[in-house]
Order: C-alpha cells, then structure tokens, then sequence
C-alpha cells in the first residue's frame, strides 16, 4: 500500500479526529473496551494508503474546515444577538416541551444479544467462549469476545484480524437469522399483539396493558418475557424500560448482555437519567453531529441546557428543539406495527470483492435480480420504477432509474433493465450491485379494500424506514428485507456498514444509446443537483417514490429521477464539499425527520391502560 504524502498528511487535530472517524459507527457498541485509542491506532494503521483511508481522510477534512465555519458563525452570532432575549425564548419552549411529557405507557424495547453470532453458536456450539464474527468481508457482527479486542459490527474482515488475530471468520445464514428471529418476535407478541418490529433483532412494545390485566409490575412482566425468549430460543436479549421508544433503547443498552434497565417514570429522575448521557448514545446523534456539538462544548446531553444559547444560535445546524427534546428525554411513546400501504420500496443487493469483469458483474446483477424477483413473488408486490445502485472500488455510489407504465415483477424484466441502465457506464470497477423497485403496487390489496383505502386516505407514518413490518392480524407474518436487516444488527444510526459511510460526490452519467423495452418511460442522463433543485414542486399527474427518502417525485422526468436519488445519496457529501448547512426546516428533516417517528410527543399512543 502507498504511503499518503507529507502534503496530504492531516493536522494534529485533524489525526485525533480522523482515527476516531477511521473507527467507525459502531464504536459504542456494548462490550466494547472503554479506553479505545490503541484500538482506533491498530484500525488507523491497517487503513493507511487504502482507498477508503483517504476518502476518510478527505471527509474528515472537509469536516474541520465546516466546524471552523460554523464556530465563526457562533462568535458573530454571540456579538451581535440580544442573549437575554435568546435565553428567554429557550426557556419558553422548555416549558412548552415539559408539557408535552406523558409517562403514563409503558414502553419496553426488546434487542437481542449479538444475535447472528448467538445464532450461531446454536449451529455450532464449540464456538462458545472463542472470538468469532460474521461476514467474510464486513463483519454483520461479533461476538463479546471478540468486542472485548475491538472488533465490531460494521468493520473490514482484514482490519478485525489486525486486531484480533485468533478471530474466526463465518458466512452468513439469513434463513438462520429469519427462521430465530420468527420465535422471537412470535413470544414477544404475546405480550403485546401490536408490537413494532424494528428489525430482525429489535422490538418496541407498549406493556402498559398486559400489566394491568394480569397485575404485574413492569420489571416482572420483562422478566418473565427474556426468560421464556431464553428457553425457548435459546437466545438471550436485553430490555430497557421507559415511557417512550427513545429513552426504552438507550436502556436496553444498558446492561448488555441479557440484562434489563427500568428508568423511573418521572420527570426529574428522566432528567437525571439524561444529564451525563453522551450524546452519541441518543437515536440520530451520529459521528458528524457528534463532533459538531463537541466543537460547541457539547459532549452529554446535560451539556445541551449548559449550551442552549449557543444551540438556539446555531439553529439551522442542529435544531433547537430536537436538542431540547433530547436533553429532556422527552419523545413518542406510540407504538403500533407497519402497514403494508406504508411501504415504498422493495430491493436487493450483493457486495462483493472488486470486480471489473463484464460477465462477473452481470452475473450478480442477475444474481441480484433473481434474488428480488423471489421477495416480490413471496410478499406480494410489483412496480413500475426500477433503480439500479452500484458502487465503485473507491466507495463511489451511483443510482439510475428507469420507470415503465406496465407493472414489473419477473427476474426478466429486472435484468434486462438493470442491464441495460448498467452497460452504458462499464469499463468499471464494482464492489457492490443492487436494485429496487418503488411505485409499488399491493398484489394482496383486494379490489373491495383498495376501494376503503381510497376514499379512507393514506394512513399515518410513523417511521421513514419502511422495510421490515409484522401484520397486526398475524403476528407470525413478518416481511424482511434480509440484506438490510444484517445491515441493522450495527450500529443504529440509520443502521449502516461502515461501507455505507464511504459515500463521496456523484458524477453525471455518460450518455445511453439502448432502446428502452417496449412500455418504458426513455431514461435520461443522471446529473448530481442541489438541494434546491431537488426539492421544486413535483407534478401530480405521474409520481413515484424515492427509495431513499420516500419523497414523491414525477416520473415523466428520469433525468430528475435519477438525479434526485444520486443527491439523498450523497447528500452529505454534498453538504461538506459545498461548506452548506440545511436550513432550519431541512435540518428538521435530517435530525428530528428521520427520527421523527421516536421522538414526536405530540403523537397519542394508542389506548392503553388509563
């Protein structure tokens, strides 16, 4: 591996910075040692004169140099504001989020112990005490004894190995997963048939009323639930007890592994609770915001009241009132189970070790096509947009779409459109291929049902991710997008490999020549946009969805279909190179928006208990 020139060598500063970038998502992951520096050196090391090392590099740059910004507005914000005032008006909305506080449900969040190594271990029990992980190329997990060296979720096989050179290496068996994930989420509908699955390994369940009809206490009652989960299963999972979903997960974290935590139901014990929290272990607070809020002096969540001017000040980068919320501990405690209607997308997709071969990369493509042409068959959907992802050898990810007025479904339609969205862009070097499917038809929607749901309207969202859903009929009826869910059993923020973090800028595509099959919309060159341009009012005669962010865009224009897609893709990317910062109601979108559904008080739970 190549050295990176002296010219290019980071700051002091900037090394700190870097290695805990270079760390990953997944650095706070329960078992992990404490004091993690030799670690983040041994990672920083193996990364050195690597493709992803520099990109990493690269960002982390960009990042200091967007903080030094950003501290440049607070200085002259702080001369120049009425601070009295400023105060004022942040302790006005403190009382109006005060009242938006209801501890009258009680919430438990249900999240299995390592749950594709414990599955494992069920396969092969000789595993017991040894390091191990899961996944030849990124790991999907690893066990507590391989934590306790470093070695995480999220993280390159070849970088584990560094740290742990005893570790063992094993494929993954998403039937394992599904088939275990099945009995556990049957044994926790027990005791609460309107549970949320959150993926294949976490669950949100509101126990409010089973409490009250068979007169136990909430701790009793979670008790009972891991034990029956551990002899039947097998498995052990971990809980947390709160009156809302964000604060139940932040406990559930607590006494990893097979271990409970129940936070007292009051307002002063959750501000306690709160107060030396760091920030990084609340939902939607991830690396970038982290450091942002730890360039104002912001490192716990009790840190946020002592900075509420400078946050108020700084409105447009962090969101005032999703940062109040979260000092309060204040968020939804409504839990209920997906709707079909709520889904968006259907997709599948393959990584791989770098492949610049024509015939090895359509391979997967059909691979992959197949794979989904299976998902939809089973679950019962079609489509009429098409999405095809690759990304490059050097982490570059790239989308383009082609939309059709016929309804798609066959593995021949799929791969002929993949295909043919691909081609134009090879010679190219490929690491991982997909595709996805919105404007979805349901194909198990009776023709008397599609009638009620369109005089009855959309039904209410309540969370941006869409994929994994269990049927409030039948609990026993969860649909899975696997590929995501071994993504999910890292760390939460928004549930990536660390693969995922290496996005970088989209380039236009080159021109395509090929007919479009007969009953497709003509697909265009792709083109990164602004935000601006993304966002212009869509028209209503023909739209689909956005795979990424669920935005409805028109599907008479692909080449703002495909632009659009390569934005949310990038969108980070974009932000950092452009020294921009998302206005106050997009920062809304990107803090609370994604999170919206975990933390919005004014959401009422369904009807439970008094």
């Amino acid at each position: 591996m190549v050295e990176a020139s002296s010219d290019t060598a980071p700051t002091p500063s900037q090394s700190k910075s870097l290695l805990k970038r270079l760390a990953g998502p997944s650095s706070a992951k329960a078992g992990l040692t404490n004091d993690q520096s030799d670690i983040n050196r041994i990672i920083a090391e193996a990364s050195k004169g690597s493709k992803y090392y520099e990109n990493e590099k690269k960002k982390d740059k960009e990042l200091t140099e967007r903080i030094k910004r950003l501290l440049q507005t607070q200085n002259t914000a702080m001369k120049e504001a009425d601070l009295a005032q400023v105060e004022s008006t942040v302790s006005h909305v403190l009382i109006e989020l005060e009242s938006l506080r209801d501890t009258s449900q009680i919430i438990v969040h249900i999240d299995a112990d390592a749950f594709f190594a414990n599955c494992e271990l069920l396969y092969n029990p000789d595993l017991k005490g040894k390091p191990f992980g899961v996944g030849k190329g990124v790991l999907t997990t690893a066990s507590y004894e391989a934590r306790k060296f470093g070695v995480r979720s999220g993280m390159a096989a070849f970088i584990a190995k560094k740290l742990c050179p005893e570790l063992i290496l094993l494929s993954i068996h998403p039937q394992r997963y599904s088939d275990m994930s099945k009995k556990v989420m049957a044994i926790l509908a027990r005791y609460d048939p309107d549970m949320l699955v959150a993926s294949c390994d976490e669950a949100y369940l509101n126990i409010t009323e089973y409490c009250e009809q068979h007169n136990v206490t909430a701790e009793e009652c979670v008790s009972e639930m891991r034990r029956i989960v551990q002899e039947e299963t097998k498995l052990t999972v971990s809980a947390g007890i709160a009156p809302n979903r964000m604060l139940a997960k932040i406990c559930s974290d607590k006494n990893k592994p097979n271990g409970q935590f129940h936070l007292p139901f009051n307002s002063q014990a959750i501000k306690d609770f709160m107060v030396d929290l760091p920030v990084r272990k609340v939902p939607g607070i991830g690396r970038v915001l982290e450091r942002m809020l730890e360039s104002i002096g912001v490192t716990t969540c009790g840190d946020i009241f002592t900075h509420r001017v400078s946050i108020a000040l700084l409105d447009k980068e962090f969101g005032l009132r999703f940062m109040l919320q979260t000092y309060m501990g204040i968020a939804s405690n409504v839990v209920r189970p997906y709707s079909r209607e709520e889904r968006k997308s259907i997709g599948a997709e393959r990584t791989f070790h770098p492949l610049a071969d024509k015939d090895k990369i359509l391979q997967k493509l059909e691979e992959v096509a197949e794979e989904l042409e299976n998902d939809m068959t089973e679950t019962g959907w079609a489509g009429r947009t098409v999405t095809l992802k690759y990304k490059l050898d050097d982490y570059q990810v790239f989308t383009r779409a082609k939309s059709f007025e016929r309804w798609i479904t066959k593995k021949v339609d799929l791969f002929a459109t993949g295909k043919e969205l691909l081609l134009p862009e090879l010679p190219l070097k490929i690491r991982l291929i997909g595709l996805r499917v919105t404007k979805l038809k349901d194909l198990k929607l009776s023709t008397d049902s599609g009638i009620k749901r369109y005089f009855s309207g959309p039904t209410e969202q309540t969370s941006p991710r869409k994929k994994r859903k269990i049927s409030s009929e039948n609990n026993q009826d969860v649909d899975y997008n696997w590929q995501d869910c071994i993504l999910l059993d890292g760390d939460e923020e928004d549930c990536k490999t660390l693969e995922d973090e290496l996005l970088s800028l989209t380039k236009p595509a080159s021109p395509r020549a090929s007919a479009a099959p007969e009953g497709a919309v003509p697909t265009h060159e792709s083109k990164p946009v602004s935000a601006k341009a993304a966002g212009k009012k869509r028209s209503i005669e023909s739209q689909i969805s956005c795979p990424l962010c669920g935005k409805e865009l028109n599907t008479n224009d692909n080449q703002k279909v495909n632009a659009h897609i390569d934005f949310c893709l990038s969108r980070e990317a974009i932000q950092e190179a452009d020294g921009q910062l998302p206005d106050a109601k997009a920062k809304s979108k990107s803090q609370a928006n994604a999170w919206s559904w975990f933390l919005d008080p004014k959401t009422k739970p369904r009807s439970k208990g008094k």
